[in-house]
């Protein structure tokens, strides 16, 4: 199982950034081609029932923008966007968990890649978290060592204390550059807002995992030697090795900090989620 923690730190970074405004965009729409013979008696209703409006299931424009001027185009954000992630959640943080290069494109990526099985480490927008991951040895069998958990615990208490409002406020002051690097990953006409929805649902999913599971090294071909090995652990319970990389790495970081964090997850949720579907 590959060391995922920084996935996570990607994630919840994503909820820390704060700020205001939103430039509003526009969403596609493929207009069904009218045949020669047809009557023209035909609504666009009829031609949207063809050719239908990808679905907004969360339409950003629902949460108020404050008065801050928008930001640059993502070519030409750097600079702005790290100014606002040390606004809030100081310089001494960003440094030491944030890559801020290609921040945008990296948080996008990230996102979308917890909900899948991997999710590579070179499109991660945070530095690697401190330590190593350590197991345990007993009867001829390895086991993930619940020492783990005390890896996790400083950055739980500054995830934690993350002001939601200001983290929301910057996420919709930041929305434009998220869903252009959105598009560019190759979703065109759809919402970035509804995949980090979808995400952060599967990660408040996660099962608490009530003892240390059972791992092993995942085989790999080739002379070649792997000199960390320690981030090639799998579980060995398929059902637990099939799950997304976000959850994974919740279930890695025990039961306690799992719970702070989805209780964060859960207020930032509440803030970006719309109850009312829009086209």
């Amino acid at each position: 199982m590959n060391d995922l923690s920084r996935s996570l730190i990607a994630a919840l970074v994503l909820l820390g950034m704060a700020g205001s405004a939103y430039l509003w965009w526009q969403e596609r729409q493929a207009v069904a081609p009218v045949p020669v013979a047809a009557p023209p008696t035909t609504t666009v209703v009829e031609a949207l029932a063809v050719s239908p409006v990808p679905l907004n299931q969360h339409p950003i424009e629902a949460i108020p923008p404050t008065l801050d001027e928008p930001l640059p185009p993502l070519i030409d954000s750097g600079s702005a966007v790290s100014d606002a992630l040390v606004a809030l959640l100081g310089r001494q943080q960003v440094l030491s968990f944030v890559d801020q290069t290609g921040f945008a494109r990296r948080v996008v990526a990230t996102v979308d890649n917890l909900a899948r099985g991997h999710a590579a480490s070179r499109l991660w927008p945070v530095l690697p978290a401190p330590g190593r991951f350590e197991v345990v040895e007993r009867d001829g069998a390895t086991y993930m060592a619940e020492a783990n958990r005390k890896r996790y615990s400083d950055f739980v208490r500054f995830a934690s204390s993350i002001d939601t409002e200001a983290a929301v406020a910057l996420y919709v002051r930041m929305y434009p550059l998220l869903q252009d690097a959105y598009v560019e990953l190759g979703y065109p006409g759809e919402h970035f807002n509804n995949r980090l929805v979808e995400v952060i649902d599967q990660l408040i999913a996660t099962p608490d995992l009530p003892d240390s599971p059972r791992l092993t090294l995942t085989e790999v071909k080739g002379p070649a030697e792997t000199p960390r090995p320690w981030v090639r652990y799998e579980y060995v319970d398929p059902k637990l090795e099939a799950r997304p990389a976000g959850q994974k790495i919740l279930m890695r970081m025990g039961p306690a900090n799992a719970s702070q964090l989805k209780a964060k997850l859960r207020q930032f949720r509440q803030r970006i989620a719309s109850g009312e579907a829009t086209r």
